[in-house]
């Protein structure tokens, strides 16, 4: 993906994030833009004014590791937007390499033998871009929507962002959809040369304004564990905590696993779900994408 002028961009968003009063920092004036000014990212940095404003301009060769960090300690960036900004920037100054399509990722045997033994909680693997790669049949019974569609058309941002169906599945969609936003951010940054994802991003920048708006505000999240909350048609609402396991074989995989809290309704809708799957016709594919 082409990242000229992503570092400059990403500074700015994180420079108007920062409220001037958090600092100490006086309000002497009326301030045209939000957040901080160059001069005051300059000051907290320990750099001139003139040269802050060059590496927003895109001017970022031959800057040191040193002056990195104190931008990012200045813009008070969290470890995973730090990890974004020196992504960025290894991507802008690196002598580009000859674009080619990334290989095919698959699913390992021993990873598809333990997402078969999780038969209590919904679970997948989760590739590049978001694409679902494999899943079992609570995962299925719980997205039944996502899991309907063909193999290679399983990707979690574009379902979420453009299907109607995820409106209804997610009971906080909006934050849903900003944090999906976020983490293809995160991997636009580690993966600047991956077509697929450029071709993905133009997709969804092309059929949905939220995308757009929240694709410019440069947030990036990594997923590791958290809640999601769920609305679904068959057992009703349900609170399932996630957490995420990367396989030491391919770092571009993510076993994701959701699970109830023990003696809570989610923890009786979930063995509700997986009785009432028990009964449904199994489907006539296989749930990877090596079907």
């Amino acid at each position: 993906m082409h990242q000229n002028g992503a570092v400059g961009e990403f500074l700015r968003a994180r420079r108007a994030r920062i409220s001037p009063d958090s600092l100490g920092l006086p309000a002497d004036a009326p301030r045209r833009v939000p957040g901080l000014r160059r001069e005051e990212v300059a000051f907290l940095a320990g750099v001139s004014v003139d040269y802050y404003i060059r590496l927003e301009r895109g001017r970022t060769r031959g800057v040191s590791h040193v002056v990195w960090e104190a931008l990012a300690r200045a813009l008070q960036l969290d470890e995973v937007e730090r990890t974004h900004l020196f992504d960025l920037v290894a991507a802008e100054t690196a002598r580009p390499p000859r674009p080619a399509p990334l290989p095919r990722q698959r699913v390992s045997r021993g990873l598809l033998s333990v997402l078969d033994t999780l038969d209590r909680v919904p679970a997948m693997v989760q590739g590049r871009r978001m694409d679902v790669l494999a899943f079992n049949d609570l995962f299925r019974a719980l997205y039944a929507d996502f899991s309907k569609r063909p193999p290679r058309d399983r990707n979690m941002a574009r379902f979420i962002l453009l299907d109607p169906a995820a409106r209804d599945l997610y009971a906080d969609w909006p934050k849903v959809a900003r944090d999906v936003v976020a983490t293809l951010r995160l991997y636009a940054g580690s993966h600047p040369h991956d077509r697929e994802f450029t071709e993905l991003i133009g997709e969804l920048s092309l059929h949905s304004d939220m995308f757009r708006r929240t694709w410019c505000e440069h947030a990036v999240l990594r997923h590791s564990k958290g809640m999601k909350r769920f609305v679904h048609p068959v057992v009703g609402a349900l609170s399932l905590n996630y957490e995420t396991f990367q396989p030491t074989e391919d770092p571009d995989q993510t076993l994701v696993i959701f699970h109830a809290d023990r003696g809570s309704p989610s923890a009786d809708a979930l063995r509700l779900l997986g009785a009432w799957d028990a009964t449904e016709p199994s489907p006539p594919y296989k749930a990877t994408l090596d079907a």
